[in-house]
């Protein structure tokens, strides 16, 4: 098959880099159809262990510095995974993230790792939003996205419908600060934001809990990615049962 740059409507899309190649090997070894590696890789510890996963899982590979260079523009990506493009859902009685419609590639793949780091595995985007396959997302999370369920909702409404967990708004005009905020452990939680740009607009505010995360008026807002960061650490530690790495 040609391999060609990434487009959203393809099925397929790639990993770029050695780590998110090793995850994608790691925890969607089923979806992955090739794998490339560059030439001025070779030998290198973690290409070695690339080449130990493909060849148990009976993974195909070769060695092509121009079809990386012709992917990538990069000269220093040593390894590309080639996978299919998969289905998951969110699960019920778990914590979630749910964005509404995030644009920027970055920030959702900061927020995927984060997610990991903390214990969520449940992402849930409102339309439309960024491509969650887009290598740069794959790359921004660092491999994250393969070790988490993803699921797409035509509107908030549609995820209501189908989950009962207790929602937390993040909204600028709340009243109720962060880190007043109190949880049940026994009830899942879903923390909600809105575009980097916009927020979350009024039609959210009687859906749950609305909250703001206090900062200083020499700026506007947090960054997306900063604020889901500082709101999954605070709820990770009302959460008696997690694990931290201390």
């Amino acid at each position: 098959m040609a391999y060609q740059v990434y487009k959203k409507d393809l099925d397929f899309s790639y990993s770029f880099g050695v780590y998110p190649t090793i995850e994608l090997l790691h925890h969607r070894i089923n979806v992955v159809r090739k794998v490339l590696l560059h030439s001025k890789g070779i030998n290198n510890t973690g290409v070695d262990l690339i080449l130990d996963l493909c060849n148990k899982g009976r993974i195909s590979y070769e060695v092509n510095d121009k079809l990386i260079y012709k992917l990538t523009k990069k000269e220093n990506c040593y390894a590309v995974g080639i996978f299919e493009k998969y289905n998951s859902s969110l699960i019920e009685n778990e914590n979630h993230i749910l964005l509404a419609n995030p644009s920027d590639m970055g920030n959702l793949g900061t927020i995927i790792r984060t997610m990991v780091g903390f214990g969520i595995k449940d992402l849930g985007i409102i339309k439309p939003g960024t491509d969650v396959f887009d290598p740069k997302v794959v790359r921004g999370s660092m491999g994250a996205v393969f070790k988490i369920n993803i699921s797409y909702f035509d509107d908030i409404n549609q995820y209501v419908s189908k989950f009962n967990n207790k929602l937390f708004l993040f909204m600028l005009n709340s009243k109720i600060p962060l880190h007043s905020t109190l949880i049940n452990t026994n009830e899942k939680f879903s923390l909600v934001f809105g575009n980097e740009s916009s927020g979350l607009d009024d039609r959210y505010h009687d859906l749950g809990t609305s909250l703001i995360i206090p900062h200083s008026s020499e700026i506007d807002s947090l960054n997306l990615s900063v604020a889901v960061g500082v709101a999954i650490y605070h709820f990770s530690r009302l959460e008696s049962t997690l694990g931290f790495v201390t």
